[in-house]
């Protein structure tokens, strides 16, 4: 139910202090809210214990306002099964209600037969304040109440929702058998493992194929939904001539294909850790498109963006020519060769090479609709970029800012991504930026993947300021000038400062 009712605030919010909350907090911006939303119901829950005492009808009005307001929030979001959901809700006040009374009692505010004798100054208090006065342990034990009560109502719920949110680790993959047509291509086309060069070994470097566990993770979804992929179904629709309908089965059993893509938010700080590399397994978009009939020389006005839409209302949006460029946007159903993780959007979700998941990574995927660029979508109604493609970036991760280091050679290396562009060049500064000496580049898995580099550096004794800076497919070198994540993406170069002795 907290996750509920913070998730109803996400919804609330207005877009402007949306984007004012992500940039000044970052990754803690949801549990900062969360925390709040706690510490705001264990008030309210005191300060109804403490009415309690005074005035219980008003006291019960409060109550049953709270459950309303937790029943609206749980079924304001993904499909909830009724009854668990009115039967956790019901739980907790009972439970609440309950031990608010027998902590009134300990705290001597409620009692079946005589009163305790109270103080000269107590009685004093009583009647110039018309009620009942609580002392510094009453209140404690009353406003206790709310946290013991929410801890067993989370209890509770998890129980009769059938046990934890978190489904089991993602199973391996396994599509329908298909045998291959006489002189035609195999049905689903995957891809053999990544050669030895596409990676280089040095400490620190990450791997070239991201594992599922350590693949980075934002979402506006503070609990991922439970989708049941036997009754969950696919829409096409909006602008198409021939609107469609799959079940997962029929996604599956569609051709399909493997693909190494960099994923990467659009708040990831220069530097920063949100972006991964996953070999995913899906169905082209374009393929699904095609089979609606869209035809990418009858895009119009009507059809000019393509609009995800996820199981709880989420939306993301691109421009419907990117689909039909080139670049290998899928519905994906795998990663890493397993199903996908519930947490990346199982059963299915658009992965789109070179746009920022802002605008093209619907998780929990229900609906792909064709319609006008007038539209906006969520993060878009919040303040950022309506484009969103992925800014040529590069990262140093073997050597980390205020280390301290032996003279010799050291290694200098990390990744650059600029996916669909591909990389053709990475330099190292270790003058801040007066000369730069090219890193070898490891061999390109995909121009849609991240790419290896290292560079050997004769580290002399001192202070050093250390600097890369990537030169996409297309000869274009990112820039140095800093911006930051909001509107469209962070620019600049990695720096790292370091001593040598």
């Amino acid at each position: 139910m907290l996750a509920a009712v913070a998730q109803g605030v996400v919804g609330l919010v207005p877009g402007w202090l949306a984007t004012a909350g992500v940039e000044l907090l970052g990754a803690a911006d949801i549990p900062v809210l969360i925390s709040a939303i706690l510490v705001l119901a264990f008030l309210l829950a005191g300060l109804l214990g403490v009415l309690a005492a005074r005035r219980p009808g008003l006291a019960l009005l409060g109550v049953a306002a709270l459950g309303a307001v937790a029943l609206a929030a749980c079924f304001a979001g993904p499909p909830a099964a009724p009854a668990a959901t009115v039967a956790t809700v019901a739980a907790a006040l009972l439970l609440g209600a309950g031990l608010s009374e027998a902590l009134l009692r300990v705290a001597g505010l409620r009692g079946a037969g005589s009163a305790p004798p109270r103080s000269p100054a107590v009685r004093s208090r009583e009647a110039h304040s018309g009620g009942v006065v609580v002392d510094r342990g009453g209140f404690v034990l009353v406003s206790g109440a709310a946290a013991v009560a929410g801890l067993a109502a989370a209890v509770a719920g998890r129980a009769l929702a059938g046990g934890s949110p978190r489904r089991a680790a993602p199973k391996p993959l396994r599509l329908p058998a298909e045998p291959r047509r006489a002189g035609g291509a195999p049905r689903h086309r995957t891809l053999p493992p990544p050669p030895e060069d596409a990676s280089i070994e040095a400490p620190g470097m990450p791997p070239l194929i991201t594992p599922a566990e350590d693949f980075y993770l934002v979402d506006t979804a503070l609990v991922s939904p439970r989708v049941d992929a036997r009754e969950w179904s696919l829409r096409v629709g909006g602008a198409v001539r021939n609107p469609l309908e799959l079940s997962y089965s029929d996604l599956l059993s569609m051709p399909t294909r493997e693909a190494d893509i960099t994923l990467s938010c659009v708040s990831n700080e220069v530097g920063g850790g949100l972006v991964s590399n996953g070999r995913w397994t899906g169905v082209l978009l374009s393929d699904l498109l095609r089979e609606a009939g869209m035809d990418p020389r009858g895009i119009s006005g009507d059809s000019a963006q393509i609009v995800g839409r996820s199981v709880d209302g989420w939306t993301a949006g691109f421009r419907t020519g990117l689909a039909f460029d080139g670049r290998e946007a899928l519905v994906a159903f795998g990663l890493n060769g397993s199903e996908l993780p519930l947490k990346h959007g199982y059963p299915a979700r658009l992965v789109v090479p070179g746009l920022y998941g802002y605008v093209s990574a619907t998780k929990w995927l229900a609906e792909i609709e064709l319609t006008g660029w007038d539209f906006d979508a969520y993060w878009i109604q919040r303040g950022w970029s309506k484009e969103g493609p992925v800014r040529t970036q590069s990262r140093i991760d073997t050597v980390k800012d205020g280390e301290t280091l032996p003279a010799g050679r050291i290694p200098v290396g990390g990744v650059a991504w600029v996916p669909h562009r591909g990389i053709s060049k990475v330099e190292v500064s270790t003058d801040g930026g007066k000369t730069w000496q090219e890193a070898r580049l490891a061999a390109q898995l995909d121009p849609d993947s991240w790419r290896h580099y290292l560079y050997e550096w004769e580290a002399p004794p001192g202070e050093h300021t250390l600097q890369v800076r990537a030169t996409d497919g297309e000869g274009r070198t990112q820039t140095a000038r800093r911006a930051p994540p909001h509107p469209s993406g962070a620019t600049g170069y990695h720096t790292v400062r370091v001593a040598v002795a």
